[in-house]
């Protein structure tokens, strides 16, 4: 049993911020009820090429855990089955744009009023409140404004994303930080709460050190490529081969590196004598030090700093780092059960917890698969059934 086991997480999630999170919720026992729009459900589910038996790949990555039951909310059965299936969970979690889901009734205000209870979770572009709340939220937009992309890239070159849409899965991160925090609150206080997630907020959150800078100095970031405004050499390096990754966090490691390097008079120069001074001095040493490494192969320079115990790394492509004998060992790939693909492997649980880990009991569910079997489990009898199918709760 996993340490979410008996806890009941009503999905009105789609795409990506919030099928992040209530997968998270899945792995970890909770029963997530996912409600999808009757024929072509959640938008991912459309997301590729690639599909696999006609299953998108970007769905299956974000919903692992969940029962599918599609419903249309246009119906008004069909909201009254969410407001029933709310009245006996522990979590709601949305991503609809704020006060979109107040005209059925779904909105936080109202359920709070029924179900004091039930803790509310809202993931939006912006927030809940502040003048930009009803902007449309799109990690692209998001990544754009929260500065992320400004220092993303090269000097000189044009401002990047990162690889993956960091703005969406960070939201869901602090989604899932949010909903655990209000379940101990709850434990005190026997009431739900409001839980207000903004993918802009999370993404300020992710500047860190480079925002700090702002703050405290005045001097705006910029563009660096892969150096480091703060350490040296902390950075991206090209081989005879390819490429690799350095790390010098400290002065210690930088005496141990110019050991490693055979370089001496690299660790006594006094332009390069303490970190301050290397940061002060990066043009100055990085041609030195990438001259030098280009006379030998990443694998070797890699050997010879590890060997000195200084941190070097290859960069792997996304095949070779799922290929790792430790992605293995920490069982970050797993196979998972799927009606249609008996052979579904998933990046696995990153979270390893000694006495209740992660349960892996079930793979991304199909369109509308748990539709009978929640029915029947929330006291559905047929002559209600078919009542709601000719109220089109079940289609557009």
């Amino acid at each position: 049993m996993g340490p979410l086991s008996g806890v009941r997480v009503l999905d009105l999630t789609k795409v990506l911020a919030g099928p992040f999170a209530t997968q998270t919720f899945g792995d970890f026992g909770a029963d997530v009820i996912k409600i999808e729009r009757p024929v072509d459900g959640d938008d991912t589910r459309a997301f590729g090429p690639p599909f696999v038996e006609g299953e998108s790949t970007y769905f299956l990555s974000i919903n692992r855990g969940k029962r599918s039951l599609a419903l249309n909310l246009k119906s008004a059965g069909a909201v009254a089955l969410v407001k029933k299936i709310a009245a006996k969970s522990d979590v709601l979690i949305e991503n609809f744009r704020p006060g979109s889901l107040k005209k059925m009734g779904l909105d936080y205000e109202s359920l709070h009023a029924e179900i004091p209870r039930l803790i509310y979770v809202s993931i939006s572009g912006f927030g809940a409140t502040g003048p930009d709340a009803l902007r449309p939220g799109y990690d692209l937009a998001v990544q754009g404004l929260s500065g992320m992309m400004s220092i993303t890239g090269y000097p000189g070159g044009p401002p990047t994303k990162v690889g993956t849409s960091i703005a969406d899965l960070i939201a869901g991160l602090y989604a899932v930080q949010g909903t655990l925090l209000a379940l101990v609150a709850r434990e005190k206080t026997g009431r739900g709460q409001f839980v207000d997630v903004s993918m802009l907020d999370g993404q300020l959150s992710l500047l860190t050190f480079q925002g700090q800078k702002y703050l405290s100095t005045g001097a705006v970031p910029t563009r660096l490529g892969n150096q480091h405004p703060s350490i040296c050499p902390y950075e991206t390096f090209a081989s005879s081969d390819g490429y690799f990754n350095v790390a010098v966090g400290n002065d210690r490691l930088w005496e141990s590196f110019c050991g490693a390097l055979d370089r001496g008079d690299l660790a006594t120069d006094p332009r390069f004598k303490t970190n301050p001074d290397r940061v002060k001095n990066h043009d100055a040493l990085f041609p030195i030090l990438q001259e030098l490494f280009k006379t030998r192969s990443s694998s070797e320079w890699i050997g010879l700093l590890e060997k000195a115990g200084v941190p070097a790394a290859p960069i792997l492509t996304v095949d070779q780092a799922l290929g790792q004998a430790q992605v293995r060992a920490r069982n970050m790939r797993m196979k998972v059960p799927h009606s249609k693909l008996p052979a579904l492997e998933m990046t696995g649980v990153p979270v390893k917890l000694s006495d209740t880990p992660a349960v892996g009991r079930r793979g991304p569910p199909v369109l509308g698969e748990h539709t009978a079997e929640i029915l029947a489990e929330f006291g559905l009898d047929a002559a209600e059934v078919e009542s709601l199918k000719q109220e089109g709760a079940f289609s557009r």
